[in-house]
């Protein structure tokens, strides 16, 4: 098998969004995890995890939002801010934001080179779909791979996918499989 070209960009596989008595739970987080965990050996050493991290000071209109979610306004090595264990260990790289897009300009940096964005990670129709939408208005070849992301609900995870598909082939839809065919 010939590895996939580009960067892999894993979103948020973090312990507030996989535990299932979190308020910000993905219900098929597991579903997501498994296909990342297949996509990792082909990427080796092209692997970015980020982080969602809650900002020490909200300002703007964040500060509305941690008004409305105060459980998550901890500090960044607080453990819901964690990776799940089976990614802690594979995570070379990992680059925390406080905002839902992770196109930050260190993520930018390293996909530069490469010139093509993979997208998986939770929740697709919120950090992932943040992260896609800048980084195609960039100029970069986004894949989202359908089967290693989840939503904050399937409903949501369904349309988030309809709306990235809008913005081929800017944006393109995949899955693990076809992915590593």
């Amino acid at each position: 098998m010939t590895a996939p070209p580009g960067l892999l960009a894993v979103i948020d596989m973090q312990h507030v969004f996989a535990d299932p008595a979190s308020a910000w739970a993905a219900p098929r987080y597991a579903e997501a995890a498994a296909g990342v965990r297949r996509l990792l050996p082909a990427f080796a050493h092209r692997t970015v995890f980020t982080r969602f991290v809650a900002p020490a000071r909200p300002t703007g209109a964040w500060r509305a939002y941690y008004d409305r979610w105060p459980f998550a306004r901890q500090p960044p090595d607080a453990e819901l801010w964690r990776l799940t264990d089976e990614f802690t260990v594979s995570a070379e790289v990992v680059l925390d934001a406080s905002t839902f897009g992770k196109w930050t300009p260190e993520l930018a940096a390293r996909a530069a080179p490469h010139g093509r964005l993979i997208l998986t990670g939770v929740s697709t129709d919120c950090c992932v779909l943040s992260t896609a939408l800048p980084a195609a208005d960039a100029g970069v070849e986004v894949v989202v791979v359908t089967d290693a992301c989840a939503g904050a609900t399937d409903d949501t995870h369904t349309k988030a996918l309809h709306l990235l598909d809008l913005y081929g082939p800017l944006i393109r839809l995949t899955t693990v499989a076809e992915l590593l065919a």
